[in-house]
């Protein structure tokens, strides 16, 4: 109870919204590119907290969320074949693809399994050989390790009925998308304290020289994120941009070595679409040659299709910052999270899930 304690502690909260209002003149827009920084804001009040004139938007920082339609629909089809056992994390169920979910496709009859780590996907498929065990691989770079072991191990134990559909996205590229675009209005970062935990933080470096923002790596809790913005709204007010680590605790510079090797051994860096955003360079994980026999997508032979977002969703305005999810008219209304339109109220990082949690009888 110690950590909870220290880094929930009203009294401190209350301290650093102060000297936040005392420093600040001018209004600044920061973003935070994070799902579980996003709902600690709205769960905790933190917004509510700051001086008029500063405000977080929330960013692309939910990779359930950015998974693409097309990848989806990838899912689904391979999913519903009954040779076949699907994996994937609970959070990726009820997202919705251009027609159906897998959740759908489990109670058609498809073999949907839940699983808490890629190894026991893994494990499913050495217990049955017959069948084809597929893993969903979603997430940012956190995750990324994970999966990469899970190949890995396959490889080594020669298990060739495992195979993997790669959904992992990249932070640095999505925030470097936000800050070159013509009409960005961001003028510093709350870095995820946890992709940096795997991967340092190197890469923000001389993306806040470039473009002459602060960059601060934050943590989770609320005095975490509060001190964050402080540091970030200094920075602006003394002219500055730099990076700077305020999650010290966990985060080192050069991140987990043993992660990042084992990533680039098992990986390559490839152009990732998406959902809500568009393609974005160098911004997705996809399998390195000597791996592609774990590719699901080759191993199924499933096509590559357009498919277009509902009209009447606006969450790729939501995964932009451009709009809270309260602005969207669908909100609470034709979207919720029983019947979603879009994948940022379902999932359990989502932006329109945490307002529709905590604040839904605000909006």
């Amino acid at each position: 109870m110690k950590y909870v304690d220290e880094y929930r502690d009203g009294n401190l909260t209350r301290k650093l919204a102060a000297e936040l209002k005392a420093i600040s003149t001018r209004p600044w827009k920061l973003m935070e590119v994070c799902g579980g920084q996003t709902h600690a804001i709205v769960k905790f009040g933190i917004d509510k907290l700051l001086p008029e004139g500063v405000e977080l938007i929330h960013g692309p920082g939910c990779p359930v969320c950015v998974t693409s339609l097309e990848l989806i629909d990838k899912a689904l089809e391979i999913a519903a074949r009954p040779e076949v056992i699907f994996c994937s994390f609970g959070d990726m169920l009820r997202v919705p693809g251009s027609q159906t979910d897998l959740l759908t496709v489990k109670s058609q009859g498809g073999d949907v399994r839940i699983v808490y780590s890629p190894l026991d996907a893994v494990k499913l498929a050495q217990k049955n050989p017959d069948r084809e065990v597929v893993f969903f691989g979603v997430g940012f770079e956190t995750t990324a390790p994970a999966t990469a072991m899970a190949v890995w191990q396959a490889s080594q134990q020669k298990v060739e009925n495992f195979s993997l559909l790669v959904s992992h996205v990249l932070v640095p590229p999505a925030m470097e998308a936000i800050l070159s675009s013509e009409d960005n209005q961001v003028k510093g970062f709350l870095a995820a304290g946890h992709v940096c935990t795997v991967m340092g933080y190197e890469e923000y470096l001389p993306m806040a020289e470039k473009y002459q923002v602060p960059i601060v790596v934050t943590g989770f809790e609320p005095v975490d994120i509060l001190q964050g913005v402080l540091m970030c709204v200094k920075q602006l007010e003394e002219g500055r941009a730099e990076l700077e680590n305020q999650y010290a605790r966990v985060v080192q510079r050069q991140g987990s070595v043993s992660a990042r090797d084992l990533i680039a051994r098992i990986f390559k860096v490839i152009p990732r679409k998406w959902r809500g955003v568009g393609e974005i360079p160098a911004s997705g994980l996809g399998l390195a040659d000597e791996f592609l026999s774990y590719d699901a997508e080759r191993k199924f032979g499933v096509e590559m299709k357009t498919v277009e977002e509902p009209a009447e969703c606006l969450s790729g305005l939501v995964l932009q910052g451009r709009i809270k999810p309260a602005e969207c008219p669908a909100f609470g209304k034709k979207c919720t999270p029983e019947h979603p339109l879009g994948a940022t109220m379902v999932s359990s990082e989502g932006a329109c899930a945490a307002y529709y949690r905590y604040r839904g009888a605000e909006v």
